[in-house]
């Protein structure tokens, strides 16, 4: 009813002359009312850069538990509340604020009545006395199952929500639906025709649940599942940053977690192991590859292996990865944001700044590193027992050659001093300029040749190469001398004749660190000398062949190659480290004056004199135990071959300016809480441990005096599985429904703090993750949640409950979901029966590498979409950071330097023109049209065959004809390319 002015004016007179009683004042609200008053009078002394006389009024614990005297707010009582008497003085000495006009009458009256109000003040995020007022916080107990007893308890707590919010459920999907999105749930590839028709047409009463079971007990189970792992760890196979350079070895960390979930590793085991899986379960594959999570992310080359620690750049690129290294552990298993606490106290959860810190020095050890191990069981353990036995009988042949030197003297203390002189390396003095380097060959028995030009035909006493001496990979001396090789001299530049000076092609040629190698030339003659390397030496998951120097000495002793031209097959031109003429400019690297050779004679002479000083019988010992420990030693070399490395956060023994903890023992580094987070303004000094507020576990890491600093991972990997530790379970358990659902129980499954969502079904998730706790089994969580009705529901809309629930938070159907980028390429390449289902290993590369000594490109346009080892699941793919693979990252595919919990879900056009010209799709689409061209006589028969392949069903008449028109039209390739692009293509259902 709407009313005149004049008679509501009239209304109000007549209230005032009769005596009405006047409304009631509204009440006080904190936010609209105090928190102004707060804010202007009192933040600037008593906020969060400042707290005068102890008291801080911007949260609520501090303020409500007052500061130096005593209880400034006493609920319920203005009159004992001291800081009415502060902002009522008349004391310049006392009255608050010290400086302006102080609060005015009306602002003194609002704060009384808060207070008598009881002070209602809104929880703030601050870090209240009692933490477990947050719900994420409290301990996890398995709550009571509402509803009838034989009801599924995923059905009763949801539908007792629902029943609370006044909506209904909807029905259970049909079949071909069901079966369908089990496939892609679990699995992530499409169910073949025969079993849609198979389980469509089933009468047993079990066939669903034996249907999880096998697609739970199938291998792509934990392709499937990894990949959504991967996404929250930020697993790359690229450095990221500036330079961006490929991991070869990070492969093991993927196949790990694929292996954990197909075996259904117990959950408590699975954390244990990727933060400290070599020190809880030594020996074993998976303690090692298990590692590759805390190597997961970016990964500053420049900033580490061009910047010494020394520096302060060096230093933020090592606080930044361990940064990284905490933040990627308590955010994956904990879903707590604690690197907010970097430079302050969290602003919203109870994180303390110096629990981040403690945090860090958990990792104060590490560093990102190749670390070789046996990935077989029995090599790992005949490898122990021969270092063994080897530490033994070394032991006993030092004892009884310490003997023998006290009898034998001078002599053989002057000949132990030559081969020790020998075999020293070279001094860290050594020119800039390296010498020669071969370019890169992915094969060992790739030949290399370098040759030298000495102007004219010349008589040559002898050849002498000299090693290189490098950093990289800690190779150090003789980087890049040739395991097998020989030295010619032609007056023939292309060398179809030659005199062979040297030829150690026969037998590997032992490592000669830094002593040159001589080949006595007799007085040959010739123009040209040539080194040509038929077994190149290791770098790093490459070979190359490298020398810092070839001399040619006539007679005289006079070097003929000095300054000469250089010519080589292939050659890595890196002024002023690398280039051909570095080969002859007489710059070298010193080193012993011995020569492989000569030092096997000076040994000899060692032993003969060992012998004649301990006696028949025990120099027949010492014989023995030689020949033991050479035999040990050949077998060792053997075994090798079989080892394998992989990319792991681990104790680095450092290379170049890079600085590992490795020379100290692994002695972690000393960890300080950073004022602001500033590496040049450290503080307190801190010891490793945990985050104080989360309850039932003991965050303090009662760790012995000297301990390792795998005992500090060890800590933290304990606390994380403590039963009692409430958030491990809850944040699991939320990331599991949430790939069933499209959404979490919890929205923001990193941050299960105070600024993330609170839980829709706050008893459901505590009842999945006592499961999971109790059980310690993934797959009887999947297995719980979709053999629920709330999973099988149909997810068409319902009038009613959108209106009240849009969102469908309540889950009052199935959440229509888009398949992830990866299921739809695997997909494609199921329909086009291309699929390669081969596990593990090495990934493809979908791209070319462009400049790979310096800053890869990865050029993705010249790849083969028609290249067959790139035709295995998306999950085996090698993934780049800086450089997305623009077909998957049209579909919202991963961004793998960040930390993705939660994929984004968008149409685009961009996504409908990748699906339809993407050269991947067009040369799957001819192999579709192939594979269905047999399954029919007729486009019609054909275009059946398609939907079936692709969506599981047959088409309409109206689809089917329509699909054959276009077939007849355009061609059958074109019209399997429509097939490909449809909506019902690239959803779940």
């Amino acid at each position: 009813m709407h009313l005149s002015l004049p008679f509501a004016l009239g209304i109000v007179l007549l209230a005032v002359r009769t005596g009405a009683p006047a409304a009631p004042p509204e009440p006080v609200v904190f936010e609209r009312d105090v928190k102004p008053i707060f804010a202007k009078h009192c933040a600037s002394c008593h906020g969060a850069e400042k707290q005068k006389g102890g008291f801080r009024l911007d949260r609520k614990a501090d303020a409500l538990a007052g500061g130096d005297s005593g209880k400034a707010i006493q609920p319920g009582k203005s009159a004992d509340s001291h800081i009415l008497k502060l902002v009522t003085s008349t004391d310049a000495d006392t009255r608050m604020p010290p400086k302006g006009a102080g609060l005015s009458a009306a602002e003194v009256a609002v704060l009384k009545r808060w207070i008598d109000d009881g002070a209602k003040w809104p929880d703030d995020g601050s870090a209240a006395a009692n933490p477990l007022d947050w719900w994420s916080l409290r301990p996890l107990k398995r709550p009571a199952v509402p509803g009838a007893e034989k009801e599924h308890p995923v059905d009763a707590f949801v539908r007792a929500k629902l029943r609370e919010k006044g909506l209904a459920p909807s029905p259970e999907a049909d079949r071909r639906t069901l079966i369908r999105r089990l496939y892609f749930d679990l699995i992530g590839l499409p169910p073949a025709p025969e079993e849609v028709d198979a389980f469509v047409a089933s009468t047993a009463p079990d066939v669903y649940e034996r249907l999880v079971d096998k697609l739970l007990a199938s291998p792509q189970y934990g392709e499937r599942w990894a990949r959504h792992w991967l996404d929250v760890v930020h697993f790359g196979e690229t450095h990221g940053y500036d330079k961006d350079k490929p991991r070869p070895n990070a492969w093991p960390y993927r196949d790990y977690v694929i292996r954990a979930l197909n075996t259904d590793k117990p959950y408590g085991r699975f954390v244990t192991e990727q933060v400290a899986g070599d020190v809880l379960y030594p020996g074993t594959v998976d303690g090692i590859e298990a590692l590759g999570f805390l190597a997961a992310g970016p990964w500053d080359l420049i900033g580490h292996a061009e910047v010494p620690e020394s520096k302060v750049d060096g230093k933020i690129a090592r606080h930044l990865d361990r940064d990284d290294m905490v933040a990627n552990t308590v955010g994956t298993f904990m879903g707590l944001t604690v690197h907010c606490a970097q430079c302050h106290n969290h602003k919203f959860d109870p994180i303390t700044q110096e629990d981040y810190y403690k945090l860090q020095a958990v990792f104060a050890a590490l560093d990102r590193t190749d670390r070789a191990y046996d990935a077989d069981p029995k090599v790992a353990t005949r490898r122990a027992e021969l270092e063994g036995r080897k530490k033994a009988a070394t032991a006993t042949r030092a004892a009884l050659e310490t003997a023998a030197r006290n009898k034998a003297g001078a002599d053989l203390a002057a000949i132990e001093k030559q081969i020790a002189d020998a075999a020293r390396p070279a001094p860290a003095s050594k020119p800039p300029e390296f010498g020669y380097h071969s370019a890169i060959a992915t094969k060992q028995d790739a030949v290399k040749w370098v040759q030298v030009d000495l102007g004219a035909s010349q008589k040559l006493d002898r050849v002498v190469l000299r090693p290189c001496h490098d950093d990289f990979n800690g190779i150090g001396a003789g980087f890049g001398f040739p395991v097998r090789f020989r030295i010619e001299l032609s007056d023939d530049p292309a060398f179809n004749t030659s005199t062979v000076l040297a030829d150690e092609t026969g037998k590997d040629f032992p490592p000669p660190g830094m002593a040159p190698y001589r080949a006595t030339a007799g007085a040959r003659t010739g123009r040209y000398v040539r080194v040509t390397a038929t077994k190149l030496a290791p770098r790093q998951n490459d070979y190359v062949l490298a020398l810092a120097e070839l001399e040619a000495f006539d007679a005289a002793g006079k070097n003929l190659a000095r300054g000469r031209p250089v010519t080589a097959l292939d050659s890595t031109e890196a002024p002023v480290r690398w280039r051909k003429s570095n080969l002859t400019d007489g710059l070298a690297a010193p080193g012993p004056a011995f020569n492989a050779g000569e030092r096997a004679r000076l040994a000899e002479r060692r032993d003969t004199l060992l012998r004649a000083a301990l006696g028949e019988k025990e120099a027949a010992r010492l014989g023995e135990l030689g020949a033991d420990i050479a035999a040990i030693d050949a077998e060792l070399g053997a075994l090798r071959a079989a080892r394998r490395v992989a990319y792991v956060g681990a104790v680095h023994t450092g290379s170049g300016t890079f600085v590992g903890t490795g020379a100290s023992g692994g002695k972690p580094r000393p960890i300080h809480v950073l004022a602001r987070g500033d590496v040049t303004k450290p503080g307190k000094e801190v010891a490793p441990g945990a985050i104080g507020a989360v309850p039932g576990a003991n965050a303090h890491f009662a760790l012995p005096t000297g301990h390792g600093e795998g005992e500090r991972r060890a800590a933290l990997a304990r606390w994380l599985t403590d039963a009692n530790n409430p958030l491990t379970w809850r944040v699991m358990a939320n990331r599991v429904w949430q790939y069933h659902f499209g959404r979490g129980i919890v929205d923001t499954p990193n941050d299960f703090g105070k600024m993330g969502q609170l839980p829709t079904h706050s008893e459901l998730l505590d009842y999945l993750a006592s499961e999971l706790r109790e059980h310690q089994s993934l797959k009887k969580l999947h297995k719980l949640i979709v053999t629920s009705q709330t999973y099988k529901q149909v997810s068409g809309s319902n009038e009613a409950n959108t209106k009240a629930d849009a969102d469908n938070r309540y889950l009052w159907r199935q959440n229509r979901r888009k398949l992830e980028a990866e299921a739809v390429r695997d997909s494609i390449l199921a329909a086009a029966g291309k699929l390669d289902l081969t596990a593990g290993g090495p990934s493809f590369q979908d791209f070319v590498i462009e400049k790979p000594e310096h800053s890869p490109h990865y050029q993705y346009h010249l790849h083969d979409p028609e290249d067959t080892k790139t035709h295995r699941r998306a999950v085996y793919r090698f993934v780049v950071r800086s450089k997305q693979q623009p077909f998957m990252a049209a579909l919202d595919c991963a961004d793998p330097s960040l930390a993705v919990e939660k994929r984004n879900e968008t149409l685009t056009p961009q996504q409908a023109l990748a699906l339809l010209n993407n050269r991947l799709s067009v040369a799957m689409a001819k192999h579709f049209a192939a594979r269905v061209e047999k399954l029919g006589a007729t486009d019609a028969e054909r275009m059946t065959a398609a939907f079936r392949l692709a969506l599981g069903r047959a088409p309409t008449a109206a689809e089917r004809d329509a699909l054959a028109g276009y077939a007849k039209e355009h061609g059958l390739a074109n019209a399997c390319r429509v097939v490909l692009n449809l909506n019902e293509f690239v959803f779940v259902d």
